[in-house]
């Protein structure tokens, strides 16, 4: 789907903060939107966790560092954190590059994977609005 011109595939959820995940059974893989890494600007520095960590949803999982700011990166579901894409450590503009494919960030074995119902899918009207509103926030074209 595409929201003022930026594209949020049809096939992945999405949270407040611009994340995505791919659900393949109890596996979610999670990476940040083209519009996040938009408005993050280049990507300089990625802080990954180990794998093996116990997350819960919303709490902070990881960094993101780019010369315009440093980001939290939030679980969107509790679990646990089963791999970490290490690429990222000498290569963290994947995530401008390949946002939705080589950029991901870690994938966690949901403990409950009801919480994907907390998240939203592109088509939501209330993505649509969020979105928009972020656009309006941070004065992006």
């Amino acid at each position: 789907m595409n929201i003022a011109g930026y594209e949020f595939p049809d096939d992945l959820y999405y949270d407040k903060n611009h994340a995505w995940a791919r659900v393949e059974g109890n596996t979610i893989t999670q990476g940040y939107t083209e519009f996040a890494q938009k408005l993050a600007k280049e990507i300089q520095f990625v802080e990954i966790p180990k794998a093996g960590r116990t997350v819960t949803q919303g709490q902070a999982v990881m960094s993101i560092e780019s010369g315009k700011w440093v980001g939290r990166v939030l679980a969107m579901v509790s679990g646990k954190v089963t791999a970490v894409n290490e690429e990222l450590e000498s290569s963290p503009t994947l995530i401008n590059e390949s946002p939705y494919e080589q950029g991901w960030l870690i994938k966690i074995e949901a403990s409950n994977p009801d919480e994907v119902k907390t998240l939203w899918r592109a088509n939501d009207p209330a993505f649509a609005g969020l979105v928009m509103g972020d656009i309006a926030k941070y004065k992006l074209a």
